[in-house]
């Protein structure tokens, strides 16, 4: 396939309270002036790497962002998408992508033109965006992603903010929303480990992903998901650590710890609690309407754990909190990023909006809404649909003084402190992704979390097996047949004791009535509803989490986990560990 290739120019966790930055008037909401035509703005400024001194990171961040020009204080504060699988070189598909999205070929050319703070990276392709993993999408595997972001951070090098490192971030939750998935270790999903309720063993396999994601160039994952998982919502479901708020608390803060200790900034997401509603954020707003003790003791708490677990990150949801600021998405309420995250919750660093390519937040244009959402107090804006538009947009805004200076300093301020926070760390190197520890630390997190809801907590099969699936997924299928047969049970294609797997849905449909065993790969509720005399759950459908089932089966490990969601009729366990 004919590229575009285009050679770019060259040339501890806790962050520090920035309180000679924080200026009153910083929340003005005042919606955007039109966006100044970037060709009608005054010419930009010259691309000169600003040196700063060693030392604490918010002394580093405040040295350095009172000396960079207006252009580069914008661009701080933007991480979108671009598409392709290397930084200056692109398939035609990608270049076409990037312009329409930047007004650039590259992700190269968009971090120059528009002196980017950081990129998201993508599993998905301006080429086909209807597929999963095609040959021009950012995580394609380990060596391509850490040619990119290689790639990526030399393009922001000689950007006067150059001497920070640039974030580059990707949401690597495990489990149903996992980018990188080629080549590295796979946690059970964050429900699992919410069965398993061993904090240590969730501290323990996030290290081992922080480090994986550190040695392919990510320093920012958009993880953990801090949401308790108060109603059957299909769009977090097994991504939640569960339904009780301390105790899923106590798994954010394991998570935390565990890739901040790998040098990988933890994102708490979404905030204020996106679990409290079933509503999908992406098409429509969803509506809490709880009142607001009740999102304090529930939606709020593994929130303010992570927080206390020193998490450099929160993201801000598309979420209508009718308790706090009716009418008003999250991502553009001050009274909620100010009023409970910051003064309630105590959380001192970076927020960074949902994706503002969904439904709540494209209500305004580009840069309106980048405007909006960075006065209301985030401090990143994410995804935006136009990248151009957005700077534009901004820019415009911070010369007529519809975005307060003061604002947009204190924001740079903090993203600057948590990329001097990250700075200096050696960059591990590709040896050490899927090593026998670190899927010794998945498989730890998997086994832990196998649950029987009903029937017997020994070998509960005997004979050959049979092993099906409602979804069609035939890797997770082979994944256990594989795993049985080491274990020493014999599995057969038809005939034996049937064991069946169910993944994401939740209906009659997903079930077999002849099952001996049925086993939930995701959330349990489906359980309620299946009648087999035994019901197992592994909350995720993983390597590790099918060799943890397998063991169970064979009568060779102990099934100890307990299941984090209630399912009608069943109790939450039928064994005693």
């Amino acid at each position: 396939m004919a590229r575009v290739s285009t050679t770019p120019q060259r040339g501890g966790v806790a962050l520090a309270v920035l309180t000679a930055l924080l200026v009153s008037g910083c929340a003005d909401t005042r919606p955007a002036a039109s966006p100044t035509p970037a060709a009608s703005l005054p010419p930009a400024a010259p691309t000169t790497p600003v040196p700063v001194p060693a030392g604490d990171p918010a002394a580093r961040a405040a040295a350095l962002v009172g000396r960079l020009a207006d252009e580069d204080l914008v661009g701080q504060v933007l991480m979108p998408y671009a598409y392709g699988d290397a930084a200056t070189q692109v398939s035609p598909g990608s270049a076409a992508g990037n312009r329409s999205l930047a007004g650039v070929d590259t992700p190269a050319q968009m971090i120059e033109k528009y002196r980017l703070g950081g990129l998201i990276l993508v599993g998905f392709s301006a080429d086909d965006p209807t597929k999963g993993n095609q040959e021009t999408t950012n995580v394609d595997n380990p060596k391509q992603v850490r040619a990119l972001t290689s790639g990526l951070r030399e393009a922001a090098a000689d950007l006067p903010a150059g001497a920070a490192p640039f974030l580059i971030g990707t949401d690597q939750e495990h489990g149903v929303v996992t980018r990188i998935t080629d080549g590295v270790t796979l946690l059970p999903s964050a429900l699992a480990a919410g069965a398993a309720g061993k904090p240590e063993l969730t501290e323990a396999a996030w290290r081992a992903a922080g480090t994986e994601l550190a040695a392919m160039g990510v320093n920012v994952d958009f993880a953990p998901v801090a949401d308790v998982l108060a109603t059957r919502s299909t769009v977090i479901g097994s991504r939640s650590y569960g339904a009780d708020p301390k105790a899923a608390g106590a798994q954010v803060g394991g998570a935390v710890r565990g890739l901040q200790a790998a040098g990988v900034a933890a994102t708490l997401k979404h905030f204020p609690g996106h679990g409290h509603s079933a509503t999908d954020s992406h098409t429509d707003l969803p509506v809490l309407d709880q009142p607001r003790t009740t999102l304090e003791a529930g939606a709020w708490v593994p929130f303010r754990a992570g927080v206390d677990a020193g998490a450099l990150a929160v993201m801000s949801g598309h979420l209508d909190v009718r308790a706090v600021d009716p009418g008003t998405p999250a991502t553009f309420s001050h009274k909620l990023l100010t009023g409970v995250l910051r003064e309630q919750l105590g959380f001192k660093g970076v927020v960074i909006t949902d994706g503002m390519n969904m439904a709540p937040a494209k209500r305004w244009s580009p840069g309106e809404a980048a405007v909006r959402a960075l006065t209301a107090g985030n401090d990143l804006i994410l995804m935006p649909p136009h990248v151009g538009k957005a700077y534009d947009g901004l820019l415009a805004a911070l010369r007529d003084g519809s975005l307060p200076r003061a604002r947009l300093v204190e924001a740079v301020t903090r993203v600057l402190t948590m990329k001097f926070t990250l700075a200096g760390r050696a960059t591990p190197d590709l040896s050490t992704l899927a090593t026998p520890a670190h899927r010794d630390a998945a498989g730890k997190l998997a086994a832990a979390a196998v649950t029987v809801l009903r029937g017997p907590c020994g070998a509960p099969v005997r004979g050959p097996v049979t092993v099906t699936s409602s979804d069609g997924r035939g890797h997770t299928r082979a994944a256990l047949t594989e795993a049985l047969t080491s274990a020493g049970v014999r599995v057969v294609p038809k005939g034996g004791t049937v064991v069946h797997l169910v993944g994401y849905g939740d209906g009659t449909d997903d079930l077999r009535a002849d099952a001996a065993v049925t086993v939930a790969m995701d959330t349990p509720y489906v359980l309620a509803k299946a009648a087999s005399p035994t019901l197992l759950a592994t909350y995720s459908s993983s390597r590790p989490s099918m060799t943890a089932l397998a063991r169970v089966l064979a009568g060779k490990a102990a099934p100890t986990g307990r299941s984090p969601v209630p399912v009608p009729g069943l109790p939450a366990t039928t064994c005693a560990g």
